[in-house]
């Protein structure tokens, strides 16, 4: 394997690892028998001058008699890395000793990381010797400089020690090695190209599950800093494995399972899991419970189904977590019945699992979310009888926040005093859900003295707490305790987000304190939040309240700033805005700002120009807006826009072209309200056409639309005057009343 070498650089990372290994790399070995040719070896080197070696017949008789391994033994047991290195340079100036020069080599190497474990660059130099002698690498010679290499973050150098290893030596260990050294600095695209030679069909180093895990080890690892690997990468590795007959570990094959999940690819996992099940792998449960974990998210309940029955035919036992699964995905998807029936099967031993706590508060939550917090409230003495499991705090928290919902505070409140009895610890959940259901049914003053009583026993509030509280007095209109809540939440170290920023804008917002709203905001990007649309819309809508039209510009240009275009609510408040202030040129310029910016005008826009010429009395400029509206867009018109119409048209006495509205509404489907009614009538009432009136007193009637105050007023004084109170009577209960005119 060929890499690009960098400038040789010595890198002092890994030092520790390196002190480590050369104490690993060399053991002294029991002392030998004095008089076997290994000790006489050593005590004739340790005796004599190494410059008188090659003259010395005693020295050349005894080594050759030694085999390498006994020269290794000799090179490992001299006092130091000169010594050693001499010896070295000895044998290699014996052509009759050859064999043995690799393993003095390898000895020569120990001894200088024992006696150098901080420095690497003198095992480069040594290596670098090697080279120029052609002096070949054994194995672990090579193994210990990869190792060191690799530690030292030396790996160019590392590559070129794997490069020098005879190819008949390499084997799989030794590449995994290479491959773990690259892996570990994040050179991702260096360790495929060699593990590619592994996936080679003839290849002599053929991948193994130390490989695998490896590989999975480091690229699944949340601290990994190389490039980022795909789903397709990771699926295409384990397929590629899998042909050598190799497959992740269950630890490995559940994480990689949850990673396509989490990402959306199911489809991937499904196939994985299958791929290690046909193999013949050893597919654990967890990984199992990683898929159907996915699945359920998808709904995908067939397949859920079909692995369940896969599992049973693998001879994969399912766990409580299978079945928790199982009936957290029913609980999701409101198939509470069918959930509380695999319980069932728990209890009555039929599963082989008993039910654990976390199943009994995935179905209370479960019941509580659907509104049976009464059959989630039976569970408990179910779970302390049935199963012998205690409630805890997570149990006690769904229930409450079930009766909470469904505005039963009391029995939140009996519950948590329940909670309290039993010695089960209430947490900053338990306030909120109590805090929240309390502001929601309008009872702030009570949420306020539970807060109190709580920090009283150490429960302190977080910033959940603060915004539920300070969203409650802005919609109490109490902006004063909403700012006070809102200073005390930093003195009490809470951090604000950007929830909590958005509800105290939104209420001084509502109360017209456009100057507090403003001074939030700015207090709101110095903590570092955006805004979004939503926000600055709803600010541009304040200060057009407020007739301030400078500062909703102001607005504008700071949301285009901050990369946003207006939306069709920002239009349609500007136009709004121009169209009560009677500035029609303005408004319709607007619109085509708004047209031409690729927003379709909507029901919205229509009825604000509407609306505004009705109330200048210009109602023939308001008819037309609704006919281009009928006939150039797609936005249909809504009762409000009839009322407007007709309700205009009526008091202009055009009482002929507000009946052929009625009929127009009825062609389009749009059902008349009572509002429309009241205005019809007016105008009718006007003309005194009795009969007509009666007519739509029986339409009103028919479609069970009921008459209000103004119905009555109206009704009351006209058939009152003609003498027609019956049919008045007769209306109001429910009757026909134009069947006959007296």
């Amino acid at each position: 394997m060929r890499l690009p070498l960098k400038p040789f650089q010595l890198h002092h990372s890994g030092v520790t690892t390196l002190r480590r290994l050369s104490l690993v790399a060399h053991s002294s070995p029991p002392l030998p028998d004095p008089s076997s040719p290994i000790s006489k070896t050593l005590s004739l080197l340790q005796s004599s001058d190494p410059s008188t070696w090659p003259s010395n017949p005693s020295l050349r008789s005894l080594l050759s008699s030694l085999t390498p391994p006994a020269v290794l033994k000799v090179t490992r047991q001299l006092p130091n890395y000169q010594d050693a290195l001499h010896f070295f340079n000895h044998l290699k100036a014996s052509s009759d000793l050859s064999d043995s020069i690799p393993l003095a080599f390898q000895a020569v190497l120990e001894h200088a990381m024992r006696e150098n474990p901080g420095s690497p660059g003198k095992l480069y130099e040594l290596f670098q010797l090697s080279k120029d002698q052609s002096t070949p690498l054994s194995v672990n010679a090579a193994t210990l400089l990869i190792k060191c290499f690799a530690q030292a973050q030396m790996l160019d150098e590392m590559i070129l020690v794997f490069d020098a290893i005879d190819e008949e030596l390499i084997h799989t260990d030794v590449v995994n090695l290479v491959i773990a050294g690259l892996l570990k600095w994040g050179r991702l695209d260096d360790a495929l190209k060699l593990l590619d030679e592994m996936f080679e069909r003839d290849s002599c180093y053929p991948p193994n599950s130390n490989t695998v895990g490896i590989l999975f080890s480091s690229i699944l690892n949340r601290n990994w800093s190389g490039r980022s690997v795909t789903d397709e990468e990771i699926h295409n590795l384990v397929s590629r494995f899998g042909e050598h007959g190799v497959s992740p570990e269950p630890y490995w094959l559940t994480q990689i399972i949850m990673r396509f999940c989490r990402k959306g690819e199911c489809d991937k996992a499904w196939t994985l899991l299958h791929e290690g099940m046909n193999l013949g792998s050893d597919v654990e449960v967890a990984s199992c419970n990683a898929l159907l974990t996915g699945l359920g998210q998808h709904r995908d309940f067939a397949r859920i189904n079909l692995l369940m029955k896969e599992m049973k035919e693998k001879g994969i036992k399912p766990d409580v977590v299978t079945y928790g699964i199982m009936i957290k995905n029913l609980c999701n998807f409101r198939r509470l019945d069918e959930a509380l029936e695999v319980l069932e099967k728990m209890r009555d031993g039929e599963l082989g699992v008993e039910p654990d706590v976390f199943i009994y508060n995935t179905l209370i939550d479960g019941l509580c979310k659907v509104g049976r917090q009464e059959e989630g409230l039976k569970l408990i003495e179910r779970m302390r009888f049935d199963s012998k499991c205690e409630p805890n705090t997570i149990t006690y928290n769904c229930l409450i926040d079930g009766f909470c919902k469904a505005g039963e505070i009391e029995k939140g409140r009996e519950l948590f005093e329940q909670m309290s009895n039993e010695g089960v610890k209430s947490n900053v959940i338990t306030l909120n859900v109590l805090l929240n259901g309390m502001c929601k049914h309008g009872r702030v003053s009570s949420a306020m003295e539970f807060f109190g009583s709580m920090r009283g026993k150490g429960v302190k509030g977080n910033g959940v707490t603060y915004t539920i509280l300070i969203s409650a007095f802005c919609n109490a209109n109490n902006i004063d305790k909403a700012m006070k809540l809102f200073d005390e939440m930093q003195k009490n170290g809470c951090s604000r987000d950007a929830v909590v920023y958005y509800s105290l804008i939104s209420g001084l917002n509502q109360a017209g304190r456009m100057d507090d709203a403003t001074f939030i905001v700015s207090k709101m990007k110095e903590a570092g939040f955006g805004l979004d649309i939503v926000c600055y819309n709803m600010l541009i809508s304040g200060f057009c309240r407020k007739n301030k039209l400078d500062k909703a510009y102001e607005m504008l240009k700071d949301m285009e700033k901050a990369g946003m275009k207006p939306d069709r609510v920002t239009y349609n408040t500007l136009l709004s805005y121009f169209c009560r202030s009677g500035n029609f040129t303005q408004a319709h310029r607007v619109m085509k700002k708004m047209i031409d910016d690729g927003l379709t005008p909507t029901v919205v826009t229509y009825g604000a120009l509407i609306q505004a010429y009705c109330s200048n009395d210009n109602i023939n400029a308001a008819m037309k807006i609704f006919r281009d509206m009928n006939s150039s867009s797609r936005v249909r018109p809504n009762t409000v826009i009839y009322n407007m119409l007709i309700d205009s048209l009526c008091k202009n006495d055009e009482v002929e072209v507000a009946l052929s509205l009625m009929d127009d509404m009825k062609d389009k489907g749009v059902r008349p309200n009572t509002t429309t009614y009241n205005a019809l009538f007016k105008g009718l009432q006007q003309r005194n056409w009795f009969e007509k009136v009666l007519e739509f007193m029986d339409q009103m009637t028919e479609q069970a639309c009921n008459p209000d105050y103004v119905t009555m007023e109206i009704l009351t004084e006209w058939l009152s005057a003609v003498g027609e109170t019956e049919k008045l009577r007769k209306f109001v209960q429910g009757y026909q009343v134009s069947a006959s005119i007296a």
